[in-house]
């Protein structure tokens, strides 16, 4: 425990009493770094909860500003903060939660060629809103072999799974499920079609959730399999989702 202080013993208390964390798990998460795509309805819990886990170095990519539109749902920021960056309200309310970790932001948003900047990550979080950055994401995780969680919300649904076809053949990434981005205008994004708040931060608190088994190595992954959740009906699915062989972008070629 020498990497702990004595203030963060008593912080984290409550998880350390977990046989699957202890200490040698929490000094784990605590040199752990993590990075965060989208501060919104997905990124907000997520990064709440991260935060308050001891995840030791969190960063926010997001180039949107806070709206009053957003509030309904992204918990992060205030009606004080409408007008700023989202990373910069963002950082100020992680700081606030937990000085013990380090935040950092980035106001952009990120690209398919972007593999040497999700490289220095032990997971990538996608909370993005749009596909475009979904399959971004996805793309440059494969190629950098950096474990990838992501969501996705839509009224009153949503879904979550974990990517990292580094780890083995039965390992398989998003474009294994959904091979190419809708085209425009099939799906609605969350301004077109509504979400209820509550569906994002179940989604984003789940996406924390096995962000922190990953990183400790606990549990059963959620890599293989896509779980989705119908808040109107209360039900949990959970689809088996296999390795593509002919994948364009984790297959043999």
């Amino acid at each position: 425990m020498e990497n702990l202080s004595v203030n963060e013993l008593r912080r984290y208390s409550r998880q350390l009493m977990l046989p699957e964390i202890g200490p040698a798990g929490q000094e784990k998460l605590k040199k752990a770094r993590v990075l965060v795509i989208g501060g919104g309805g997905l990124g907000s819990p997520a990064l709440l909860y991260l935060a308050a886990a001891g995840i030791g170095t969190l960063c926010v990519v997001d180039d949107d500003l806070v709206d009053e539109t957003n509030l309904q749902r992204q918990v992060l920021h205030d009606a004080a903060g409408v007008g700023l960056p989202k990373v910069d309200s963002a950082a100020a309310k992680l700081t606030a939660l937990n000085p013990h970790i380090a935040i950092r932001t980035m106001k952009r948003r990120l690209e398919p060629d972007d593999v040497e900047l999700v490289r220095d990550w032990d997971v990538v979080l996608d909370g993005s809103d749009n596909f475009r950055t979904r399959f971004a994401a996805n793309d440059a995780c494969v190629a950098a072999r950096t474990t990838l969680v992501s969501g996705a919300v839509l009224r009153f649904r949503g879904q979550i799974s974990t990517y990292k076809p580094h780890a083995g053949p039965e390992h398989p990434c998003l474009r294994c499920l959904f091979p190419e981005p809708p085209a425009e205008g099939e799906v609605p994004s969350c301004a077109e079609g509504g979400v209820l708040g509550t569906v994002a931060g179940m989604i984003g608190v789940l996406q924390a959730t096995e962000t922190i088994k990953e990183i400790l190595g606990i549990g059963r992954s959620l890599s293989g399999r896509l779980l989705t959740w119908d808040a109107l009906n209360a039900t949990l699915s959970t689809i088996e989702v296999s390795r593509d062989p002919s994948c364009a972008v984790c297959g043999a070629h």
